[in-house]
């Protein structure tokens, strides 16, 4: 099996909505996905990207991604925030998910961002466990806040 690590193209664009629809069946939430096709790639490829990718290929497929955009910190300056980390459910168990972390750790570093910033639900001990494995902060004070328009 060949895995490949790369930067997200525009044509990776439907392979990486069907993971964010995979993650969202997994998550409990598949009415949540609401973006349109167009809107994601506008805002991936288009004239002023919001958000950058890595995906794993394996064997010329596209099985995983890594998605993630700037986070500023009045405190520490600008971090990368891990939107979504996801490896198609026939692939995980090939450590995929730890190639495409790793990969965005170097990222993060070459860009000179100050750490890394995500999160993930507190009964999903799989990402947990997951996380565990990068020594990773969990901090139980802070509050997920939101409002939609």
């Amino acid at each position: 099996m060949e895995i490949k690590i790369r930067p997200a193209v525009k044509q990776d664009c439907e392979s990486m909505m069907q993971l964010i629809h995979e993650l969202a069946l997994y998550e409990k939430a598949p009415e949540q996905v609401v973006v349109s096709f167009e809107h994601f790639v506008e805002s991936g490829f288009g004239p002023t990207p919001v958000w950058w990718a890595l995906v794993a290929e394996v064997n010329g497929k596209v099985e995983g991604m890594a998605l993630y955009y700037i986070r500023y910190s009045t405190w520490k300056g600008q971090r990368m925030y891990l939107e979504d980390l996801v490896v198609s459910e026939k692939m995980r168990g090939n450590k995929i998910g730890s190639l495409l972390f790793d990969a965005l750790i170097v990222e993060a570093k070459s860009k000179n961002f100050k750490g890394m910033n995500w999160q993930a639900l507190d009964w999903n001990e799989p990402a947990l466990n997951f996380y565990r494995k990068y020594n990773s902060n969990f901090d139980p004070e802070w509050v997920n806040c939101s409002i939609d328009f």
